[in-house]
């Protein structure tokens, strides 16, 4: 997306006296597109399916389920996040999960969101494929018609799993490619380059599979290139690595592939010493698709409005670099060309009239 030029003269003004561009970032409509649903369980919602289905937990306490979602690396994050996930066992429970989001992109004002599930994560611990997708898949049926919310279901693979595994993941998958519409690659990327997939992910695609790949977050920009040229991926999530390659970046830039960056998780994880030093900023100036998204927010600290808040704190963000952002999302979307031109066409009203609204906000008024 093009950078915006939207900004009116007079808006800063009203911005100053109403939270300024946190006040703007905060009512814009948006799009989310890289969130684990299973990264969206907060503590205390998984203590409470853990009674409910009989599970242990090693810790005792919620507040001391929240001290341990403090992480090192990729791998220590990914030993809570399974933990977790081991309280999801009846098909009421992925309801309830995906609910919790949606209700909470509600009032960040998402408006279309495209979410990650992991079967495999589930199914090798017995359950059912179809009462993960149907528990899901209910929860996002619920959010069109009650929030406004459009939604996409994208299943990811596990990296370190087996090939052999994928292969059944896969098998599984197309018994519901009317409530799926993509693929993705994730898990830890060390040592797991996305060539190890080829053929499983040639499969999605033949099946009409839309393919997306988590590459360069702790890989390098080969895993990017990888990604697009032996799988076949659409977009990439995260792809902060790629600007250790100009090459890469020059045919990012020129191909319009899109980036799911998620600064809080970048931060979280260590790609990044401290979002100060987050390439986010970079990768708008070099003319790149990026995004911003969630990942895991009930592990790296926030949802969607704050790592808005956040990156735009720490790099300076201005309102055209924000709603560029925003827009990016809505071009990266996995939507017809009728969605994506009512949520465009959304988001730059927003902006025009944005001084209105802020007026509205600092009388305490409608919105």
């Amino acid at each position: 997306m093009t950078r915006s030029s939207s900004r009116r003269g007079g808006g800063d003004a009203v911005e100053d006296r109403t939270g300024g561009l946190e006040a703007f970032l905060r009512e814009m409509p948006k799009v989310e597109l890289h969130v684990h649903l299973e990264g969206s369980l907060e503590p205390e919602h998984m203590f409470l399916l853990a009674a409910r289905n009989g599970v242990r937990l090693r810790h005792a306490t919620v507040g001391a389920a929240h001290v341990a979602r403090g992480f090192t690396d990729l791998q220590s994050f990914l030993d809570e996040y399974y933990e977790g996930a081991s309280v999801l066992r009846e098909e009421p429970d992925f309801y309830e999960l995906t609910r919790a989001y949606l209700l909470r992109a509600h009032a960040d004002r998402i408006r279309h969101v495209e979410v990650f599930f992991d079967p495999q994560t589930h199914t090798d611990r017995g359950v059912p494929f179809g009462d993960v997708v149907s528990g899901i898949h209910r929860a996002l049926v619920d959010a069109r018609s009650e929030l406004g919310i459009s939604s996409r279901l994208i299943m990811c693979l596990l990296r370190d799993r087996s090939l052999e595994s994928a292969e059944r993941t896969l098998d599984a998958a197309l018994e519901h490619l009317d409530r799926i519409v993509g693929m993705g690659l994730d898990s830890a990327e060390i040592g797991h380059p996305p060539r190890d997939f080829v053929g499983v992910f040639a499969r999605a695609r033949e099946a009409g599979l839309r393919i997306v790949a988590h590459a360069g977050e702790e890989g390098p920009p080969a895993y990017i290139s990888e990604a697009l040229d032996l799988l076949g991926a659409e977009r990439i999530d995260h792809g902060v690595r790629c600007l250790e390659d100009d090459d890469l970046v020059a045919r990012l830039v020129a191909e319009r592939v899109p980036l799911t960056v998620c600064p809080l998780s970048n931060v979280r994880l260590r790609v990044f010493e401290s979002m100060e030093r987050h390439n986010l900023k970079k990768l708008l100036d070099r003319g790149l698709v990026a995004t911003v998204n969630s990942d895991d927010p009930a592990y790296f600290g926030g949802y969607l409005v704050e790592n808005f808040v956040a990156v735009q704190r720490a790099l300076g963000l201005d309102r055209d670099d924000v709603l560029t952002l925003a827009l990016n999302a809505v071009e990266a979307a996995f939507v017809d060309d009728e969605r994506r031109e009512g949520l465009r066409k959304e988001l730059v009203c927003f902006a025009e009239t944005w001084p209105d609204r802020a007026r509205g906000l600092s009388a305490g008024g409608p919105t």
